[in-house]
C-alpha cells in the first residue's frame, strides 16, 4: 500500500468515524483544536486504525500524536515496519 493510499484510507476512516469533512483533513490540522477530537476520540481513532489496517500500535505512541500528519506518519511507519519484519521472517 502506498503512502497516498494510506492517507486516503485514514481520511475515509476519520470522515466516517467522526463526521469530519474531507476539507478539514490537512496534515497540519491539530487533532484537538482543529478537528475537535478529545482524548477518548483519540483512543477510538487508534482502534479504528488498528482494525482497518490490521496492525497493532503501542499505546504510548498515541501521546506523540498532535497533528493529523503525525497520524499519517505513525500508520505508515507501523505498516512499513510490519511489512519489513514479515519479509525478513519469510526470507529466513
Amino acid at each position: 500500500m502506498s503512502e497516498k493510499e494510506i492517507v486516503g484510507k485514514i481520511n475515509e476512516i476519520l470522515c466516517s468515524g467522526f463526521e469530519l469533512e474531507m476539507a478539514q483533513l490537512q496534515p497540519e490540522a491539530r487533532l484537538k483544536e482543529d478537528l475537535q477530537l478529545d482524548s477518548l476520540d483519540a483512543v477510538d481513532m487508534l482502534v479504528y486504525l488498528e482494525e482497518n489496517f490490521k496492525m497493532k500500535v503501542e499505546g504510548e505512541r498515541l501521546a506523540e500524536i498532535k497533528i493529523l500528519g503525525d497520524v499519517y506518519k505513525l500508520v505508515t511507519d507501523v505498516l512499513l515496519n510490519t511489512n519489513s519484519e514479515t519479509q525478513l521472517r519469510n526470507n529466513t
